[in-house]
């Protein structure tokens, strides 16, 4: 009996949630406030780091900036305090697990607790996977993946004593389905996704329902970290390299609304659904129609160029 009751509940819950993300699609949501809200975003000097960070401030939030890369971690701060936001900066090596609680240790103290936190940082080798360095692989993996169960250790147990907080995991639409020579890159991506979504499920497990979590996959964005990069020639048009600031301002309104998952563009759903729906066999051919099975080869030999010397291309 209990069993027929919990599958009666079910079904209704499943009948709400479809009727519910079909109305969503073409109403506009309800988006939240968070003016005063402290919000991390990793990556900040980067292209979408600075972004994001720009449009957190527009939002009212008060911002942490994490980068490796000083100068253009404080350009970005300088950016968004002409915005008139308030900013604090770090300098923090994300492939390093050290620096990541320190820093997180000194965020506390100094500015205090993280109630929204945007794991936008990604690097990626740019190598073939035999011709690639060991410690290039592992810092895409370390800086992808791996950080995001130190920074989620350091700042989720404050989220959880006031039921109150915003994970946000910028992956790609590279850990939805892979293609070939970037084995490190999707690895990581595959990996970033999988933990988002056991986090968010253990999250409503536990009942921390007011803890947020949103899943962003775009596809490959022009901000050069894939630079060369390209599909069929008929197709470029229609599956073209996305704008930084459209990509930003879709996730941006992702998170406002507590959207679970944003596909960037939507058409990338396909390709997900296809994945799991298609013979292996009838989604190798649609790569090579579409020319994914070489379209990171022109990449590969332009960061090899550009590269020799082992730099990391990152966002």
């Amino acid at each position: 009996m209990i069993f027929i009751v919990d599958l009666l509940l079910m079904l209704i819950d499943l009948t709400y949630s479809i009727l519910n993300a079909i109305i969503q699609t073409f109403l506009q949501p309800r988006l939240k406030c968070i003016d005063g809200e402290l919000c991390l975003i990793t990556g900040a000097g980067g292209a979408l780091g600075r972004l994001f960070a720009l449009e957190f401030a527009k939002e009212g939030a008060r911002l942490v900036l994490w980068d490796c890369n000083t100068a253009a971690n404080e350009q970005t701060a300088k950016l968004a305090r002409e915005l008139g936001a308030q900013v604090h900066t770090f300098t923090v090596d994300l492939s390093k697990r050290q620096s990541i609680y320190e820093t997180a240790g000194r965020v506390r103290e100094e500015v205090g607790e993280i109630s929204m936190l945007v794991n936008n940082a990604g690097v990626v080798a740019g190598r073939r996977l035999l011709e690639c360095p060991d410690e290039l692989l592992e810092r895409t993996l370390l800086v992808n993946c791996h950080a995001l169960f130190w920074m989620t250790k350091a700042f989720l147990p404050q989220m959880k004593v006031k039921n109150h907080g915003h994970i946000v995991t910028v992956a790609s639409a590279l850990g939805l389905f892979s293609t070939a020579c970037v084995e490190d890159y999707c690895a990581s991506k595959f990996g970033a996704v999988g933990f988002h979504e056991s986090l968010t499920h253990e999250l409503v497990a536990e009942g921390h329902v007011d803890i947020k979590t949103t899943l962003v996959c775009p596809y490959i964005v022009d901000t050069g970290m894939f630079a060369g990069c390209e599909i069929r020639r008929e197709l470029r048009s229609l599956i073209p390299p996305l704008d930084p600031l459209y990509t930003v301002q879709q996730s941006m309104k992702a998170i406002l609304a507590e959207q679970q998952m944003i596909c960037i563009p939507r058409l990338m759903y396909i390709p997900y659904i296809a994945r799991a729906l298609l013979p292996w066999d009838a989604n190798v051919a649609t790569y090579r129609f579409m020319g994914g099975d070489k379209c990171m080869l022109p990449f590969i030999k332009n960061a090899e160029l550009k590269s020799s010397n082992g730099h990391i291309k990152s966002s």
